[in-house]
């Protein structure tokens, strides 16, 4: 879209997002020939009866530790539940898992990636067009008509500031012969206009200590509203993927209706 018909095009309807969405993309597989390698090599037999293969990593790495292959603690789950009860935190680092998360807010970034343990890569706003991007409006403005009403107001101000901006930017680098270079130079002094409402995509990889963390301190009742959702979707998934690592959680409804997640043993 050339500066033009950014200046003339028609107010577009607001697009806003009261829920986020969690997807599970990627999970570990398994070396089976290396394994039966190790175990030959060095006079073993080892068996799992899990098929997650994170599952099946952290306990091998667990099993390192003590060279217990065939000894103790037979089962997956008993084996991950020891390890989470005596905080033997680091094993759950070999299980990984990638996620992508959507309809979330650039105040929920901002919030997300002081998970240092996480890997990130996010939707660039330099590159991307804002023009057409939803906003993310927390549960308790959009349940009130008046501060509702705030809060479109000062969204759609934004985004015809930033339209105007575009357009404008655009004709300052008309010089610029390389038009994907114009439109990221118009767009990424544009962007300082856009609210924290407006919506992102991210995606993230994590293993199963750095998961677990992140569960407790954004599932917890003081944790943000918004934060508090995805980390209830990721738990959702985690217990379903990996019920050793992730069993322990409960899930329990607050008093404003919303809820939080707790574990016995925190801190892992």
């Amino acid at each position: 879209m050339d500066a033009a018909a950014t200046a003339a095009s028609p107010p577009r309807p607001l697009q806003t997002i009261r829920e986020p969405k969690v997807y599970l993309v990627g999970r570990q597989t398994l070396v089976p020939e290396a394994i039966d390698r190790f175990l030959g090599e060095h006079g073993l037999t080892w068996s799992t009866d899990t098929e997650v293969g994170a599952e099946a990593l952290a306990e091998m790495a667990g099993r390192v530790c003590y060279m217990s292959y065939g000894k103790g603690r037979k089962t997956n789950r008993e084996f991950l539940e020891h390890i989470v009860e005596v905080g033997h935190g680091s094993v759950l680092e070999h299980g990984v898992w990638s996620f992508l998360f959507t309809g979330v807010s650039r105040s929920f970034t901002h919030e997300l990636i002081r998970h240092r343990h996480f890997s990130y890569s996010q939707l660039s706003q330099r590159y991307v067009n804002e023009s057409d991007s939803a906003f993310v409006e927390p549960d308790v403005i959009a349940g009130d008509p008046e501060l509702d009403a705030i809060w479109r107001e000062a969204v759609d101000a934004s985004r015809a500031a930033y339209d105007r901006l575009v357009a404008g930017l655009q004709g300052r680098y008309a010089d610029v012969t390389d038009v994907t270079l114009r439109r990221k130079l118009a767009r990424q002094a544009a962007r300082s206009v856009l609210p924290n409402a407006t919506e992102t995509k991210i995606f993230v990889t994590g293993n199963g200590r750095a998961l677990r963390h992140f569960i407790e301190m954004r599932g917890s009742e003081f944790a943000d509203v918004e934060i508090r959702k995805v980390a209830l979707q990721v738990l959702e998934i985690m217990r379903r993927e990996a019920p050793a690592m992730f069993g322990d959680y409960e899930v329990r409804t607050l008093p404003d209706g919303t809820v939080a997640v707790a574990t016995q043993h925190p801190k892992v």
